[in-house]
């Protein structure tokens, strides 16, 4: 049995890290790295087991010009929706690789945390139970794996909750307060299961760790790269800024956009996201949280 995470940022990092307690894991990026088990992408992409932990909108084009299919059997690791097409990341996946063979992974799971061996939960959903339970057993023991089948379910948490956790960190930017961001989290789950049901998603995976367990985690906290980015938007600061300084990618600005064009073309109702695209194109934070209070 050979592993190999592809993506060698601060994710990665922490899934190689956390693997390589029940396993010898191997690691690759574009950029060489000094870390242990380091490889060339020729020998990552010969290993049995692939996980993917590269930002959601370089998938397609990573795997136009450098996959090929061997057998391999993979584990999303990425969250978020394409920018431009709509397109989910099982739906990119598919076009290289069987659905047999394809797994994704769910939950709340802060890099920082996982390196530190904290515990935590997480889900691997595919709809090869067999597939999914392989995965789980290469997980160690401080991260409890549970199984599903629901794989646009945890698509729809993955990529929803980072939009979310920028509302969030507007609204604690705003001095707003406890009962806001409560009340804002609440609806953000309410809103984000509409989104997941229009496309097939099962009730049960919002009320779980893919869906409240990741959205209460990434929607409060300053780890959150999105939640920052959300924070310092109602400071005042621009976004080009913020994100440059960030210096990781932060999903949720980029599945906004697509969360927007997919619910304006699909007429679904999602005020929230609504409202978080058109503050990442420059409306006033504080409009917005006028026009949601008065929203009917």
């Amino acid at each position: 049995m050979s592993i190999a995470v592809i993506g060698a940022g601060k994710w990665g990092q922490a899934l190689q890290f956390a693997l390589s307690k029940n396993v010898t894991c191997k690691i690759t990026s574009r950029q060489r790295k000094s870390l242990e088990n380091f490889v060339s992408l020729e020998e990552a992409l010969a290993c049995e087991y692939l996980v993917f932990a590269l930002p959601a909108q370089v998938v397609r084009t990573w795997l136009d010009e450098h996959f090929q299919f061997l057998g391999q059997k993979i584990l999303v690791a990425a969250k978020g929706i394409e920018k431009g097409s709509g397109a989910f990341l099982n739906e990119i996946f598919a076009a290289y690789i069987p659905e047999e063979n394809l797994s994704f992974l769910s939950g709340p799971s802060f890099a920082s945390e996982v390196m530190q061996g904290l515990p935590t939960a997480v889900v691997i959903n595919s709809s090869n139970e067999g597939l999914a339970k392989e995965f789980a057993s290469f997980f160690p023991s401080f991260m409890k794996t549970y199984t599903s089948n629901d794989v646009i379910g945890a698509e729809v948490c993955g990529a929803y909750k980072n939009v979310l956790a920028i509302a969030s960190g507007i609204c604690d930017g705003l001095k707003l307060g406890n009962n806001a961001r409560a009340s804002l989290i609440a609806r953000g789950l309410v809103e984000m299961h509409r989104f997941g049901k229009y496309f097939g998603a099962t009730d049960e995976t919002f009320l779980g760790l893919s869906g409240a367990g990741d959205l209460f985690l990434t929607a409060s906290s300053t780890l959150s790269r999105n939640y920052r980015v959300g924070f310092f938007l109602a400071e005042g600061k621009k976004l080009d800024a913020i994100l440059e300084a960030l210096g990781e990618v932060a999903e949720g600005v980029f599945t906004s956009e697509a969360i927007f064009e997919l619910s304006s073309k699909h007429g679904i109702y999602t005020p929230i996201a609504h409202e978080i695209a058109l503050i990442l194109k420059g409306k006033n934070p504080k409009e917005s949280v006028k026009d949601l209070l008065a929203d009917s």
